[in-house]
């Protein structure tokens, strides 16, 4: 079984713990997920099977997309709802829609993140959530992140007895995002306190919501003898060009890791090459050495 699982992760579990449940209904330890949602997070987690788990990193590496709620108002611990309050300021009305408008245009670009004391970033060997529980503050690496579109989603709600804003929002991030921090520092930016109330991913490795399973349909599927929740390592990677190997590149190159001459190929993207329809490595190019060289091996790709 060699593909891609678009998972749809439910709120209360991490990633690893699906990855460790759908180990046992695949029946197979070649599992891995491609980039963490914490168990407040629901949505889109692609989960990569056999042959797919070397494609890992490239999918964690996509941008992805999240619809959330920022509360303007108060602050956590954690940066989102499970957390106790640190900090509260009650506001006296609601900030307008088109204020709210201009911090999210002031937050698209380029930007630099400090990750939450509650997160599984390591400092040291530890994690941070790990000096966290024991109440120890640590200096954090800063991350250099992309927001590639970030805006408000309807009306945003004043609540007069609690003083708070609740405002929805959708976003699209670069790898190593964290949706809390942008969340509080939404809030900073108005001098106010603020935190993650919801999260949602809507959108990861080019799978959507729509497309995704959930491990009790896949539970059924096994049952009933079907692998239609999988996804076939070229649905992958429809999105890169392919080259049809010929019988001598496959038999004295790429069996055995060899570099490739490919003239027509696009030389600054990646390339697949395909045995009989099937995609069994991915090649980039190497300027220095003017030829294709292989990136990530799939031979046992079927």
């Amino acid at each position: 079984m060699n593909g891609v699982v678009p998972f749809y992760k439910e709120l209360g579990k991490t990633s690893s713990d699906y990855v460790y449940l759908l180990r046992k209904v695949l029946k197979t330890k070649k599992v891995g997920h491609t980039g963490t949602l914490d168990p407040l997070v629901d949505g889109v987690l692609p989960i990569c099977v056999g042959q797919a788990t070397k494609l890992v990193n490239t999918l964690t590496n996509s941008p992805k997309e999240y619809e959330g709620e920022i509360t303007l108002g108060r602050s956590t611990t954690t940066e989102d709802r499970e957390g106790e309050t640190v900090d509260q300021t009650k506001l006296t009305e609601a900030i307008s829609k088109e204020r709210l408008k201009q911090v999210f245009q002031e937050m698209t670009g380029p930007l630099e993140q400090i990750p939450p004391m509650f997160s599984a970033v390591k400092v040291n060997g530890k994690k941070l959530y790990e000096y966290a529980r024991a109440g120890i503050e640590v200096e954090r690496p800063v991350r250099n992140i992309t927001i590639y579109d970030f805006h408000i989603i309807g009306n945003p709600e004043f609540d007069e007895s609690t003083g708070e804003q609740k405002l929805k929002f959708h976003v699209r991030c670069s790898k190593g995002t964290y949706v809390r921090t942008l969340a509080v520092e939404f809030g900073q930016r108005l001098d106010l306190p603020a935190f993650m109330s919801q999260l949602t991913r809507t959108k990861s490795a080019g799978y959507e919501i729509n497309d995704t399973f959930k491990l009790s349909e896949i539970e059924s599927m096994v049952k009933s003898g079907s692998d239609d929740f999988i996804k076939s390592i070229d649905d992958v990677l429809n999105y890169l060009p392919a080259h049809p190997l010929t019988d001598e590149e496959w038999d004295v190159k790429v069996v055995h890791g060899g570099f490739l001459s490919v003239a027509e190929a696009d030389k600054d993207k990646l390339l697949r090459v395909q045995r009989e329809g099937v995609t069994k490595a991915i090649y980039r190019f190497d300027k220095d050495r003017n030829v294709w060289v292989p990136d990530i091996m799939l031979l046992q790709n079927e």
